[in-house]
């Protein structure tokens, strides 16, 4: 996601705008509960009037109770801050610390500053909180939201009908995904704004492929996420997919939804296809725990792009669960010697963009520095160390996650490990990929010089694509698994168990 985008003082006075026409945003909103204030109250609390929005925190304050906080929060969060120097761009800084453009280098802006637009707002907003919890965070909303989620999840009634209005005014399509009443089995006050609008990061939809001998531009040691579907073998180049973070394609005769969430690190193939139901799935703009959250034209759920489930909209709590494909991150010159039949993406996407190798959000995959706030982290890894992950759903039912760290698979290229009474291998590659299959009744050993590997009766297997087969013909089946950086998959299961 790309945070820093130049509509600082426009979404300013969008928000006074909404402050200052109740009729359309809060329509039939104000009687309906009236214990709590009314949405227009919240929105009149971000006006430039002083004298209005005064009064609506009064009005606000004379109801208070800590499940207005998250409301107070997204408004602030979405103004400018009093602590940044204005500039042409007038960028806006999502996270409450330094405006920074993560994707390249050489983009962070601090020291004193005029006020911008909407930062004496903000400042009145953080006041505010202050006096009303007792809490001393100022200007630093990343605290403020770590607190907040700490309390219990008791929000304003129409806080999700609030979100709704907030972010129609970045994109009216984002009203769609928080209609009145709307089912969530998620914390609202958790997902954010990733600071573009609907589809403005573009998916690619049946993109082009081409045979491996046309990739002239790929080098062997480019990053790749290579899917093999019946047999068809595709890559994904990291540098084409990084920019658009979702693929909508078919391999082997099977429709796939291919999420990338660059954020936490996971490249994920999903089949499109559900109980008898095909989903076209599209890019919401919005994150949770700094996970992407995609969506389905069909219905507009919103889905969580890590677990593959609907979690906000219609479809919430419906028990869906699209299935997984496994994949491989790998470089180029190994899978082409692996899969001489590979097609790859085209670089003729429909769009212009810098398709260089690792031109896309250089600035994030240098640092281990979070462009979003999480809810619960972990600092027995770094924020960004890559895990391979067994998730809970391909172990058995009350199973505990399992995440094995990537550094840890590079010194035991063969490793077994136990996971919900479950036995698995992975086994990786001279060129650091990582493949689990389902260990059985074998004890493999050693991976030998040619790649294969040697278990504890002396026979040898090649680790294929989709099992681990024996030179006497037996099979080991591959297991779907994925990587993340650690902290993005802690954030969604810190009940996971770590190996490394």
């Amino acid at each position: 996601m790309n945070r820093t985008v130049g509509v600082g003082a426009v979404l300013a006075m969008n928000l006074m705008s909404a402050a200052s026409t109740p009729a359309q945003t809060t329509a039939g909103s104000t009687s309906a509960h009236s214990a709590d204030p009314p949405l227009t109250a919240f929105f009149a609390a971000a006006s430039t009037d002083d004298r209005a929005a005064r009064a609506a925190l009064q009005e606000i304050g004379s109801k208070w109770r800590t499940g207005y906080v998250p409301m107070l929060v997204d408004l602030a969060r979405l103004l400018p801050s009093p602590r940044r120097r204005s500039t042409g761009a007038d960028r806006i800084d999502l996270s409450g610390d330094t405006a920074t453009d993560m994707r390249s280098p050489g983009r962070e802006m601090t020291g004193p500053m005029p006020s911008p637009p909407g930062a004496a707002a903000r400042r009145r907003l953080t006041a505010f909180l202050e006096r009303q919890t007792g809490q001393r965070y100022g200007d630093d909303l990343r605290a403020w939201r770590r607190w907040m989620w700490s309390q219990p999840d008791r929000p304003h009634p129409e806080y999700a009908r609030f979100k709704g209005v907030l972010y129609s005014r970045l994109d009216p399509r984002f009203a769609d995904f928080f209609p009145d009443g709307v089912r969530s089995v998620i914390r609202l006050d958790e997902i954010d704004w990733g600071g573009v609008t609907v589809d403005g990061i573009p998916p690619l939809r049946s993109p082009r492929t081409i045979p491996a001998a046309d990739a002239s531009w790929l080098r062997d040691s480019h990053v790749v996420f290579g899917v093999v579907v019946d047999g068809a073998a595709r890559a994904y180049p990291k540098r084409i997919l990084a920019w658009h973070e979702m693929a909508l394609d078919r391999l082997g005769g099977i429709d796939l939804t291919i999420v990338y969430c660059t954020l936490c690190g996971t490249v994920i193939p999903y089949e499109s296809a559900l109980g008898g139901r095909h989903f076209t799935f599209g890019t919401s703009g919005l994150l949770y725990r700094s996970n992407k959250m995609m969506f389905d034209e069909q219905t507009r759920s919103l889905w969580s792009a890590l677990e593959g489930r609907p979690v906000v909209g219609p479809l919430a709590g419906s028990g869906l669960q699209l299935a997984l494909r496994p994949v491989v991150t790998t470089t180029w010159g190994a899978w082409r010697r692996e899969h001489p039949g590979t097609t790859v993406l085209s670089l003729e996407t429909g769009y212009r963009r810098d398709y260089s190798e690792g031109a896309a959000y250089r600035e994030y995959f240098a640092t281990d520095r979070l462009m979003f706030e999480v809810s619960a982290a972990d600092d027995r890894l770094k924020n960004k160390a890559e895990v391979l992950v067994i998730r809970p759903e391909l172990i058995g039912a009350g199973a505990r996650p399992v995440a094995i760290s990537v550094d840890l698979l590079r010194r035991q290229p063969v490793f077994s490990v136990d996971a919900g009474g479950r036995q698995f291998v992975v086994i990786t590659s001279r060129d650091g990929a990582n493949r689990i299959y389902d260990r059985g009744d074998s004890t493999f050993l050693v991976r030998e010089g040619d790649g294969r590997v040697r278990d504890s009766r002396g026979v040898r297997w090649r680790a294929a694509a989709d099992a681990l087969i024996s030179e006497t013909g037996e099979r080991r089946r591959a297991v779907p698994a994925h990587r993340a950086f650690w902290f993005g998959w802690y954030a969604q299961h810190p009940d996971t168990v770590l190996h490394r």
